[in-house]
């Protein structure tokens, strides 16, 4: 069962500039960075809020760090922007076979090592009326930042 919105992904040509833009302009500060080598990206998340399941609702802010990333191809095609949001669930493997039975297309047969040693997957954006949607369950203990 999805409990939250763990997190809205952001893809941003300058990391460091646009943190800068969402703390000053926000308040929000950095709880997290770290790069993903497979997913070709710099990351930052930025805490917005606890919420009732013990998790947290975060800003994900992404910079590609090579050009053939996903998020590298999505952002030279789309530019600047909101990239994809994410449910939070205790169950990443469950929910995402239950939606893969409703006809969704889950784009990973086994969840990936997502931010902060989360599991994750993805749902396709053709099957979510044009919405890229992730599926995150977070890691027991997330590593210090």
């Amino acid at each position: 069962m999805l409990t939250r919105i763990d997190h809205i992904g952001i893809a941003c040509r300058d990391l460091d500039a646009t943190v800068e833009f969402y703390r000053a302009t926000y308040g929000f500060e950095v709880f997290h960075t770290e790069v993903n080598e497979e997913q070709g990206v710099r990351e930052a998340m930025l805490r917005i809020n606890g919420t009732d399941d013990g998790g947290a609702s975060y800003l994900q802010l992404l910079e590609p760090t090579r050009e053939d990333s996903a998020v590298g191809k999505w952002l030279a095609k789309n530019g600047e922007g909101v990239h994809h949001i994410a449910f939070g669930t205790a169950d990443v493997d469950g929910d995402a076979e239950a939606i893969r039975g409703k006809g969704v297309r889950v784009l990973y047969e086994e969840p990936r090592i997502g931010s902060m040693g989360s599991r994750i997957t993805f749902l396709h954006p053709k099957d979510c009326h044009g919405v890229l949607t992730e599926l995150v369950t977070s890691a027991e203990t997330p590593p210090a930042h």
